[in-house]
């Protein structure tokens, strides 16, 4: 229940209007009310007053219009010309300042006139009430009833009830409900009306039923009040029993009563049944051409999956107005990823022929087209929309540039969407995040952090959201200073203690290969839920830990929490990273069988690599054959990799030709090919496979590593000398390469037996490895205790794989690497990976 209003002082202590002139800084009455101080310049008397029944009418059109101007020019008119009205005219000057929402001036008027009736307190009080000051109508009608000359009457007993239910005053309500019961109106229909309504705004709904049954006199309103109660309320299978009760009663349905409990019952789930019988009442009573009705039926079969019914529905429809075809269009929007993409193309065949019909459509038209068109792989159409909402002069409003710049977003176009942002006048919170959104799902984190401190300057305050999708920019750039400023920002603004934010931390710390720091941030998470969990299992699972993400897997369970298909692929993830296989294919079999799922290509992807960690790779193929998933490409790169790791050259050939024609214009393919050939010595076609790359133009993407050192983030392209750390790090590595040399038997070292020659090593080899160039800055600037983290864009290749587990155990340093796949901690000699990566 909301608060109640601070109560304003009684009427007998507000000012009457003065009757003496008073200095303008000292103003009671706005300009055009102040009295005249004198006849007009070269004039020797006042202009003749009007009319009285001009006076009216003009007063009548100011309330009809709310024309406030016009009310105050003709008081103003009436008091330079010395008329003073009688009490008909007053009531229907301050019915007017009452009716422009004036309440200081109409105040002011009631305290100057000098006789007042019913009418006059009965206007001033409903004044108050549709103000919401729900304290200065109770203070009106006090002086009402101490006012001997005038006894209330039921409107006043309405204006007041209508005062305390929109200010959710049950207490004055029932106050004045009793003095309603003891003067005797509350019998009439009228003020047992304004009763019910008035205990249904406070959500009291059994004064509601207890004030409907005790009414003497009830009519169609009193049936409408009572179903709309019970909807407001939230029960809608007892709004449906009222009606079937109004029905037998022998109330008339009328348009209002039946879209109510449409509206509800759009609410409803598992009522088909009833959805149907209402439709056949609809029919009965003649209102299945109303506008409203139909709206509402559309509306109420759309939310629940009647599509066919809907598009019935709108074409009975006679006289079609843009609310209809929001309505429709509004319910291909609600239908999400389910429907085939001709399906959700008929919203816009809607959308073209309200055009056609020269309806002129609303920014709800475009919000629900664009909320079509984000589930539609088409930008022709979504630029032709935007060129609609140009053109219809809506470009300005900010729910419709959200909408545009997620749409832009969506197909990589994030200078489009930027566009959007700068367009937009009024940039709210949600289009801030939107667009700092778009340019982390666009792979521009650094120009989402640049951004956000944009938006720091702006004075615009961000919220959870913001936080965390700066937080997700952060993981994608793994820098560790900037998660830790952004991590402080997020305690200090109270953000840390939302789950979606602490979700987002434990993100953000699994990027940058902080596991400890992942794991405080799950522990702290005042609520858990069940993307938290999987989250800290996805953690474990890309770090190598196993066990821990299938001990945690099940504690998740034992607490009862709801486990959807994310939870079911973090645990996939730590199977297939630790060749857990018969973990791997129970908890596979649990998701299917048991919670009945349906696997997705990242499912059966896992389960591909787990099969070829184990070195199942003629299981794993008829894995991908059993799916009927023979022109995945992203299924045969994850057999191609366990082929190339456990030496099943023939099968790799196999696969890598299959890939070259599942994606002919993807260089990563050729690459791999090449090297395929390469191993098993067919170097005609190795040579071949080169020359159809270099024909068709692809180059390969360049590897680029990166890592933060004292503050600034340092980069290294594979073979590219341009690095302005390049030297110092290439002696370094250099230096280090030698020392492990000299430590290690020479048979152990024929990973570099082609850089290491005569005990020199070769800058060519070196170059090929930013990675390693990475380590070695790394090496020699953080401190000893400090473990390295380098990131790589790129998947490792196997000398610098055994390299840096040599360097580990030279140096006694944790080395830490993440590729696209998992993170790489290399300690004393070994690889988290064990040898899989």
């Amino acid at each position: 229940m909301l608060p109640q209003r601070q109560r304003s002082p009684e009427p007998d202590h507000l000012l009457p209007i003065p009757t003496h002139p008073v200095h303008p800084n000292h103003t009671t009455l706005p300009t055009q009310l102040r009295p005249a101080e004198g006849p007009p310049h070269g004039a020797g008397h006042r202009f003749p007053p009007l009319e009285p029944s001009l006076y009216a009418d003009l007063f009548r059109r100011a309330s009809r219009g709310r024309l406030l101007p016009l009310a105050r020019l003709t008081h103003s008119h009436m008091i330079r010309a010395g008329y003073r009205p009688g009490l008909f005219l007053s009531n229907n000057l301050l019915a007017a300042y009452v009716r422009c929402d004036d309440t200081r001036s109409a105040r002011l008027l009631f305290d100057g006139m000098p006789r007042r009736d019913v009418v006059t307190w009965n206007t001033l009080i409903a004044g108050y009430a549709t103000q919401g000051s729900a304290s200065l109508a109770l203070g009106a009608f006090r002086g009402a009833r101490w006012d001997g000359s005038v006894a209330v009457d039921r409107f006043t007993y309405a204006a007041v009830l209508a005062a305390c239910g929109g200010a959710r005053d049950w207490r004055s309500g029932r106050v004045t409900h009793g003095l309603a019961v003891v003067s005797g109106l509350a019998r009439t229909a009228f003020v047992a009306n304004s009763v019910i309504d008035m205990y249904a705004k406070c959500g009291m709904i059994d004064e509601v039923r207890l004030a409907f049954d005790r009414a003497d006199e009830r009519d169609e309103v009193s049936w409408n009040l009572l179903l709309s109660a019970y909807v407001r309320m939230g029960w809608p299978e007892v709004a449906v029993s009222v009606l079937v009760w109004m029905h037998r009663s022998g109330v008339k349905l009328d348009a209002f009563a039946l879209g109510r409990i449409l509206k509800a019952c759009s609410e409803l789930e598992d009522s088909e049944d009833v959805r149907r019988m209402l439709h056949g009442c609809v029919i009965k009573v003649g209102l299945d051409l109303d506008v409203f009705v139909g709206s509402t039926m559309m509306d109420m079969y759309a939310k629940n999956g009647g599509l066919e019914e809907a598009i019935k529905v709108f074409g009975c429809i006679p006289c079609q107005n843009v609310v209809i075809y929001n309505t429709m269009i509004a319910g291909f929007a609600r239908l999400g990823n389910d429907p085939c993409p001709e399906i959700r193309m008929e919203a816009i065949r809607i959308y073209s022929n309200m055009l056609c019909r020269r309806i002129r459509p609303s920014k709800f038209t475009f919000k629900s087209v664009l909320e079509v068109c984000n589930l539609i792989n088409e930008p022709r159409c979504w630029r032709q929309l935007h060129a609609h909402v140009i053109l219809f002069g809506f470009e300005d409003d900010e729910f419709i540039a959200n909408a545009l710049i997620n749409l832009y977003s969506k197909v990589c176009l994030v200078d489009d969407s930027l566009r959007c942002f700068h367009r937009t006048p009024k940039q709210e919170i949600f289009t801030w995040t939107s667009m700092i959104r778009a340019f982390v799902h666009n792979e521009h984190s650094d120009k989402a952090l640049h951004f956000f401190r944009e938006l720091r300057y702006t004075g615009v305050e961000p919220d959870q959201f913001t936080i965390s999708c700066v937080m997700n920019a952060c993981a994608d750039l793994s820098m560790p200073i900037a998660c830790e400023q952004i991590h402080c920002y997020a305690v200090k603004s109270g953000f840390d203690r939302f789950t979606l934010c602490g979700n987002s931390q434990i993100e953000m710390y699994r990027g940058t290969g902080d596991l400890k720091a992942a794991k405080k941030s799950f522990e702290r998470i005042p609520s858990l839920d069940t993307f938290s969990w999987s989250q800290m299992i996805l953690s474990y699972a890309v770090h190598g830990h196993g066990r821990e993400a299938l001990l945690l897997f099940k504690k998740m369970r034992d607490c009862g929490v709801m486990i959807n298909e994310f939870a079911f692929l973090a645990v996939l993830v730590a199977c297939s990273h630790e060749g857990l296989i018969d973990e791997g294919f129970r908890n596979y079999d649990s998701m299917v069988s048991h919670y009945s799922f349906v696997p997705d290509m990242k499912h059966i992807a896992c389960m591909v690599d787990l099969l070829g960690h184990v070195g199942k790779v003629a299981d794993a193929e008829d894995f991908i054959k059993s799916y009927g998933l023979e022109n995945n490409a992203v299924l045969w790169h994850t057999l191609l990799r366990a082929c190339r790791i456990h030496g099943d050259k023939d099968r790799g050939i196999k696969t890598g030709e299959k890939l070259m024609m599942l994606e002919p214009f993807t260089a990563s393919s050729y690459v791999m090919l090449y090297n395929l050939y390469m191993d098993a010595g067919k170097i005609s076609l190795a040579m071949r496979t080169r020359g159809q790359m270099r024909e068709r133009g692809m180059t390969k993407e360049s590897g680029i590593s990166w890592a933060e050192f004292r503050g600034s983030v340092h980069h290294f392209v594979d073979g590219d000398n341009s690095c302005s750390q390049k030297d110092a790090s290439f002696t370094r590595l250099e230096e280090l390469l030698v020392r492990v040399k000299q430590k290690t038997e020479q048979g152990s070292m024929n990973v570099w037996e082609v850089g290491f020659k005569s005990g020199k090593v070769s800058e060519n080899a070196i170059d090929k490895h930013g990675e390693l160039l990475a380590v070695a800055l790394g090496l020699s600037t953080l401190p000893n205790t400090a473990p390295v983290k380098v990131m790589k864009n790129q998947k490792m290749s196997w000398e610098s794989h055994e390299t840096l587990k040599l360097l580990s155990e030279r140096e006694n340093r944790e080395i830490i690497v993440r590729d696209p796949t998992r993170f790489h901690h290399f300690s004393q000699g070994s690889c988290s990976c064990l040898g899989y990566w």
